[in-house]
């Protein structure tokens, strides 16, 4: 312990310049956690509500569910499936998680929902892949010239017995299907036999990488929202708790 000009000082004591910044740190840090939680989380909290109610009794909601073939307005893709879109493009699971696509739950066993292409392209699934297929789409029509994908999977059971239809063999490249060509089913496949996903459909956009592939679509920024391809509000920023619906724009199917 020091004594100084009649006053005591303990070495443990921070500097109250030290103390500002650090009480500087902690609000910030609670600012950007705010920010976070209401841009973020909060959102796919209030979906996650939705999603408890409609998987607990989907008869009970039948206004909240899309069927497939249907067309929103003029938007290009028609719906894949069936059932309520329960998670959008970039909602957030978890700090730092990005979800890169939009997933859609029918509230039916494994096995029982169809899943139909969305729009015309060359399908490809690759020979590791057990629930999943890719579509490569040579012109996407929002933007003349560019190559696009679109993912679907989640298409087996929990133990990767696969959904997929036979004519689209693992080891499958570049197919021709139409919109509306029956893909598989849903499933509840996650990789991990013990832990198995809810029963639903993944979708994504996905980015080419400029040499005739598909990027990662693990990474947002791999994909597009697939909003203006559906005509429906399906980007989490712009579409914090409303349940996806077109009735607005109209429908055909």
């Amino acid at each position: 312990m020091m004594v100084a000009s009649g006053r005591v000082r303990s070495e443990y004591n921070l500097p109250a310049m030290s103390k500002r910044f650090l009480l500087s740190v902690l609000f910030v840090g609670a600012l950007v956690g705010g920010y976070f939680f209401y841009r973020y989380i909060r959102p796919t909290a209030a979906r996650l509500t939705v999603l408890r109610a409609w998987l607990s009794e989907p008869d009970a909601h039948p206004e909240w569910a899309m069927q497939a073939g249907t067309r929103c307005g003029d938007a290009p893709f028609l719906f894949p499936t069936d059932g309520l879109i329960g998670f959008l493009w970039d909602d957030s699971f978890r700090p730092g998680h990005r979800h890169q696509g939009i997933d859609i739950f029918a509230g039916t066993p494994p096995g029982v929902t169809p899943v139909f292409s969305a729009y015309p392209g060359y399908l490809t699934r690759l020979p590791e892949w057990k629930s999943a297929v890719i579509v490569r789409v040579p012109d996407d029509p929002l933007q003349a010239g560019r190559q696009i994908w679109l993912y679907y999977t989640h298409m087996a059971d929990q133990e990767g017995h696969s959904y997929i239809v036979d004519a689209f063999p693992p080891g499958t490249y570049d197919v021709p299907v139409e919109a509306g060509t029956l893909l598989g089913y849903q499933g509840n496949y996650s990789g991990d036999p013990m832990n198995p996903v809810g029963v639903h459909l993944h979708f994504s956009v996905v980015l080419g990488d400029g040499k005739g592939s598909f990027r990662n679509e693990l990474e947002i920024r791999n994909t597009l929202d697939p909003s203006p391809y559906f005509g429906l509000p399906l980007n989490a920023r712009h579409n914090p708790d409303q349940v996806p619906r077109c009735e607005e724009s109209g429908e055909s199917g």
